[in-house]
């Protein structure tokens, strides 16, 4: 009689190792910090330029390292004629524009985010269609239509042109960031008796403050630093905005006052970084619906 041995059971295997690269060390990461690098030195470097620029005495396309600095380029643009009245109407412009649009945006936005329209789609294209029609195509015709009327020169014309410029991205925007409210919080105040305004003006604009800081900082810092618009509409020095005063600083002979011109870019820029300061906590907000649901 046989016995049948005990069946052996094959040894364990060993777990596989897996390698893995470590993302400090991966090409894609060192491209990645490369590309960045080059960004930065591209933003960097103009605007070194432009600081180092404005406190040399013989600045110039280069900012020579040595004698020479000073704060003389300050003072010397900081006047009424040369700065102080060219920001103020810069201000003007571009504030004006900006509230504007955000108004007529929000006031047109709601009915594209909130009704069932026939024809909401058609709108919508033709609005993205809008945001890419050159200004320079349009430009013969507003100027003809200014002169017609006798607001060739008036600054309130100006701002009116240069908000409906700005409406087509402003009310795609608005419109984008106004379907993130939920509808159930505007009904609950349409059983208490608001109207559609109250619940635009109390509900709706409030939980979108973050889309309606990107607007105002995007119309604003596009009407601050448009050229063209004001060059073509406004003929008096006394009216125009500092996009178009920095030609103070170039003559007719192809000189170029380098150091008066970068002081008068670095003061130029400050109301900008004002408005980010301002509108920043916006940016950084989210839509917080929390609570707003409950019950």
């Amino acid at each position: 009689m046989s016995t049948l041995a005990p069946a052996r059971s094959a040894p364990p295997r060993a777990p596989r190792s897996f390698s893995i690269t470590s993302p400090r060390r991966s090409p894609a990461r060192l491209l990645a910090l490369l590309a960045l690098a080059v960004v930065v030195i591209a933003f960097v470097a103009p605007m070194l330029w432009l600081v180092l620029g404005s406190l040399h005495r013989d600045a110039g396309l280069s900012v020579p390292f040595g004698a020479g600095w000073t704060f003389d380029n300050y003072s010397k643009v900081m006047n009424a004629t040369t700065l102080w009245t060219p920001l103020r109407n810069s201000c003007i412009l571009a504030g004006c524009s900006a509230v504007l649009t955000v108004i007529v945006s929000s006031l047109a936005a709601y009915p594209l985010s909130r009704y069932q329209m026939r024809f909401r789609r058609m709108f919508l294209y033709t609005i993205v269609f809008s945001t890419g029609l050159p200004l320079t195509a349009v430009m013969v015709p507003v100027y003809v239509m200014f002169a017609h009327f006798n607001i060739t020169d008036s600054i309130w014309a100006t701002v009116l042109f240069m908000s409906a410029t700005s409406l087509p991205f402003g009310i795609w925007m608005m419109k984008n960031f106004m379907d993130g409210v939920p509808v159930t919080l505007e009904e609950a105040a349409w059983c208490d008796g608001a109207g559609w305004f109250q619940s635009l003006r109390r509900i709706v604009m409030p939980l979108m403050a973050p889309g309606v800081a990107v607007v105002t900082i995007f119309t604003f810092v596009v009407q601050w630093g448009d050229f063209f618009i004001p060059f073509i509409l406004l003929l008096s020095p006394g009216k125009q905005p500092a996009s178009v005063g920095i030609y103070t600083f170039f003559s007719q002979y192809g000189a170029v006052a380098y150091g008066q011109l970068a002081a008068f870019s670095v003061l130029y820029t400050l109301p900008i970084i004002l408005l980010y300061g301002v509108l920043g906590k916006f940016l950084g907000g989210a839509f917080s619906f929390a609570g707003g649901l409950k019950g």
